[in-house]
């Protein structure tokens, strides 16, 4: 999260509600991407109150991969799931994606509906199109705020500025196998966008290439015998 102050209340009743209907135990982490707004005290008391959530607050706003990337090292749980702090996907949809965490690497959403502005919406159709047409993965919406990884893939992703926009993709290159389920997707609950149109799409662009140039040089290796 980052300056969600007015989100956070909000967020936590839905959580809480997934919490107690989750068809696996579960527990919440939050990631403050290094808010300058009240995000920090608000989180701080959850966590005070709530043994089932967590926090981690970076040293200075790092941005979206950054902050995942932060999630994922801090993980101990065979599964890790995503959502963003402005409750624009709902956390009880987590529970869709469940029965396929056995033959699937990655469940990923797919927003259905979207309830962005219409400048929002464009922009990400031009971007997945162009990411789409330039790698092939056959992912319909990469940057949906809902999605569950096993926890070893998601450690070995390689890191860099701009990950976030091909997690899938990075599960993929991995030789996982990832599905794709519709989930819902609502009107921003209070707060302000952290992206601008200029952002949405030049740096998709950019990030393509880079993902292109590092899918053409990666590794994957499997240990076929260990000496302990």
């Amino acid at each position: 999260m980052y300056n969600e102050c007015e989100s956070l209340e909000h967020f936590v009743n839905e959580m809480d509600g997934f919490l107690k209907e989750a068809k696996w135990p579960s527990k919440v982490l939050f990631v403050n991407d290094g808010s300058t707004d009240s995000s920090q005290q608000i989180m701080e008391d959850i966590c005070s109150k709530n043994k089932a959530y967590a926090y981690l607050e970076l040293e200075q706003n790092v941005g979206l991969s950054g902050a995942m990337k932060a999630g994922i090292d801090a993980a101990d749980t065979e599964y890790l799931g995503y959502i963003d702090a402005d409750v624009q996907t709902h956390p009880m949809d987590f529970n869709l994606f469940i029965p396929f965490l056995g033959e699937y690497d990655m469940v990923n959403g797919i927003r259905a509906k979207r309830k962005d502005t219409v400048v929002k919406r464009l922009s990400s159709k031009i971007a997945n199109g162009y990411r789409r047409l330039m790698i092939n993965d056959g992912i319909e919406d990469t940057c949906c705020p809902l999605k569950i990884m096993k926890s070893d893939f998601a450690k070995r992703i390689p890191f860099f500025d701009g990950m976030h926009r091909f997690l899938p993709a990075l599960i993929q290159l991995q030789k996982g196998k990832v599905k794709q389920v519709p989930v819902r997707h609502f009107e921003r609950y209070a707060g302000t966008a952290k992206y601008n149109l200029w952002n949405r799409i030049r740096k998709p662009f950019i990030d393509t290439f880079a993902f292109i140039w590092m899918r053409n040089r990666y590794i994957n290796y499997h240990l076929k015998k260990r000496n302990e």
